[in-house]
């Protein structure tokens, strides 16, 4: 029976297969998303196949590029926004992106090259086709995914990738959450909840926008999720903060927001994965003691934490 790949973060409960990289750069996956369709290269060059790999995103999704290389095309091509990044005697392509960058511009694993644009229908809604090349010869794009895990599931798992996604706009619509969407972002003690509350300085009921996590200062603080870092600042309510970009999910634009640190160690516009560290816990800004204050927001607006762990 045919199969698909899709990533591990879409479905649980399955053995997962270890891809052992066939070149020696090392990449990451340009769109945090399932994937709906795997390289079925054809038998002949004549013939039809799959010379890539799809992902499901939404259109507005940030694309990242997959290795370190130069921008050596952005542009149409057959009417629909390609980027390509040559590395060496490899190159990717993304379609249908609309570039962020320019040719000859070079750039990291990671860094954000362009926005997913509709055009490239697969089941769920629209996806990202990531290639790889040899000359003209098409190669697996997972071979650059250094230890990258991957599922194997049968051609039905087409309609869980559809559930799903109906379900994460349903559940973020009504006002929900998606559970097991993030991990807990430091290791500590959940402390003060969303909702109002009496403001422990200022003595007077306030909504509190985020889920307080005690813990001690300088414990590590960790991205919840894949995303890209949107800014890095300092102000006298929330001390150290970072807001971390995930993307549009659910058809909502989902951020995750990091209060209180000592400091952080990642820059804005850098691409990070969940689990990945950020900083430390601290105590700085409007602060009664070391914690992080993690709050999450769909769309600029506050909701609860607890609905994503």
């Amino acid at each position: 029976m045919k199969r698909l790949l899709i990533l591990s973060l879409a479905v649980a409960c399955v053995l997962p297969l270890s891809i052992s990289p066939a070149w020696s750069l090392s990449g990451v996956l340009p769109l945090a998303g399932p994937m709906v369709r795997g390289f079925d290269p054809p038998d002949q060059r004549w013939l039809a196949g799959h010379r890539g790999v799809d992902i499901l995103g939404h259109p507005g999704d940030e694309i990242v590029a997959a290795a370190a290389g130069k921008v050596s095309y952005a542009g149409n091509v057959g009417g629909k926004p390609v980027v390509t990044v040559t590395h060496g005697e490899l190159r990717t392509t993304y379609e249908p992106v609309r570039a962020a960058v320019k040719v000859g511009q070079q750039v990291y694993a990671g860094e954000l090259i362009g926005t997913l644009e509709a055009g490239h229908d697969c089941p769920g809604g629209d996806c990202l086709h990531w290639g790889l090349k040899r000359g003209e010869e098409y190669l697996d794009p997972l071979s650059l995914l250094d230890g990258g895990q991957v599922r194997l599931l049968p051609d039905d798992a087409l309609e869980l990738v559809k559930v799903s996604v109906k379900a994460r706009e349903a559940a973020l619509g009504a006002g929900g959450g998606i559970p097991g969407f993030f991990s807990m972002p430091t290791n500590g003690t959940l402390g003060s909840p969303f909702g109002m509350r009496m403001h422990p300085i200022f003595h007077e009921m306030r909504l509190h926008e985020g889920q307080d996590i005690s813990a001690s200062c300088g414990t590590a603080i960790t991205a919840a999720a894949d995303g890209v870092v949107q800014s890095v600042s300092y102000d006298d309510s929330g001390g150290h903060r970072l807001v971390l970009d995930h993307g549009i999910v659910g058809g909502r634009r989902l951020r995750s927001h990091y209060l209180h640190a000592q400091g952080y160690t990642v820059k804005a516009g850098q691409h990070v994965i969940r689990g990945q560290k950020l900083g430390t816990v601290g105590s700085t800004g409007w602060s009664t003691g070391c914690h992080l204050h993690f709050s999450v927001s769909l769309d600029g607006k506050y909701v609860d934490p607890k609905g994503f762990w």
